[in-house]
């Protein structure tokens, strides 16, 4: 049953809400938050994350092939700021902790989830809600780590990336397109969930 009073894409971050307190509890964010992560898990994170980026800008381009005209150039950009912005951030920061992220080889965790996203943006209004959970979540972890932003520069670089305006206007922007899509909910909630869990795994960064 839908929540009264309540749109698709806030009803899922109300069930969200749990599984981000929950990444917020894991070790590598909360080392994140403290400024004092080992580097070596940093350094992975990275490399992984880097990967995923790539088949994350090709989740946006398959659902911007089915996107409607209002919405193709919302999925450009985020295609665009995904390739341009974020992935600009991961060199500038393996330059800082020396990750190889040519030579990074996908672990279970990254693989897994990217296969997901990428079956799952077969279908559009599912497709969106499948990756709402890295927008929205990642803008969400920012904005509460910026509220005490570790000492060190590097890891504050990361905070203040996921905790800028825009990055959250971006996120707000695929919260529309769910909500436009309007996709059966419970196929939604349960896309959207599931990401959320491959969410909290991709923490578990491989050795």
């Amino acid at each position: 049953m839908r929540l009264p009073d309540m749109s698709l894409a806030r009803e899922l971050e109300t069930i969200g809400r749990p599984l981000v307190e929950e990444q917020l509890r894991h070790p590598t964010v909360a080392g994140i938050a403290r400024g004092d992560l080992d580097l070596a898990v940093f350094r992975g994170w990275l490399e992984q994350d880097y990967l995923f980026l790539h088949d994350y800008v090709r989740v946006f381009a398959r659902l911007a092939w089915q996107a409607p005209d209002g919405h193709l150039g919302d999925l450009v950009e985020l295609a665009h700021s995904t390739f341009f912005d974020e992935l600009s951030l991961h060199r500038t920061l393996a330059a800082e902790f020396g990750a190889d992220l040519e030579g990074a080889v996908k672990g279970p965790a990254c693989a897994a989830y990217t296969a997901f996203l990428l079956d799952s943006a077969a279908s559009y209004g599912e497709g969106l809600a499948a990756l709402y959970p890295c927008m929205w979540g990642y803008s969400t972890l920012g904005r509460i780590l910026a509220e005490d932003p570790p000492a060190d520069p590097r890891y504050r670089r990361w905070v203040d990336a996921y905790a800028d305006p825009g990055f959250a206007m971006l996120a707000g922007r695929v919260a529309v397109m769910i909500d436009e899509a309007a996709p059966d909910p419970e196929r939604a909630r349960t896309a959207f969930l599931e990401g959320m869990r491959h969410e909290l795994a991709f923490w578990d960064v491989p050795s």
